[in-house]
């Protein structure tokens, strides 16, 4: 699957922004928090009033600019996510013919990572969706992995890395027949 690298690197460059832009908001709320108001002139509910308005106002000036990227990062996130949902393939089970041969072509065994990149080896009892099925993942044999139940929890609906999907196709000659495909991974086309 070509695109998986550009799909998941995107994904991961928009949750490195949206922490890097939380951490500079928290900063500025914190600094203009700490910063000392200009001496009230006077006493009384009124200067009270000055300090507090000029304390908002501080905190306004400061969020304004992290703010806007937050809200930025927020419509790229939208975007993303309304083009996933349009990518979901209609069917979400795998065939029960798809689930034979998968398990088959696993040899009954759970095909992901279990540390080191070595592969579990624990009795498969789930097909997942090598590429999340929630993500636009198709339900096709190649994107098919037989797993255990630790494994199918612990990998949830996550984009797979491009070094795990290498890793998986290496595992997989190991198993495998020279001539069968050992290609995993598969995304709907955008609708």
């Amino acid at each position: 699957m070509p695109d998986l690298g550009r799909i998941y690197w995107t994904r991961q460059g928009l949750r490195l922004a949206y922490t890097a832009v939380m951490v500079w908001l928290a900063v500025a709320v914190v600094s203009a928090l700490s910063s000392k108001p200009a001496p009230a002139v006077g006493a009384g509910p009124s200067s009270t009033a000055g300090v507090l308005r000029g304390l908002f106002e501080g905190v306004v000036a400061a969020v304004a600019v992290p703010g806007v990227a937050l809200v930025v990062l927020g419509i790229a996130a939208a975007v993303v996510t309304g083009r996933d949902v349009r990518r979901r393939d209609p069917v979400r089970r795998f065939t029960r013919q798809q689930r034979r041969e998968g398990m088959a072509r696993a040899g009954g065994l759970c095909e992901l990572e279990a540390g080191f990149g070595r592969r579990c080896g624990r009795p498969a009892e789930h097909g997942d969706h090598f590429f999340p099925w929630s993500k636009g993942g198709s339900t096709s044999l190649q994107n098919f992995v037989a797993a255990c139940a630790r494994c199918n929890r612990a990998k949830r609906a996550n984009i797979p890395s491009p070094g795990q999907q290498r890793r998986m196709e290496r595992r997989r000659r190991e198993y495998l027949p020279p001539s069968a495909s050992v290609s995993v991974g598969e995304r709907q086309p955008l609708a």
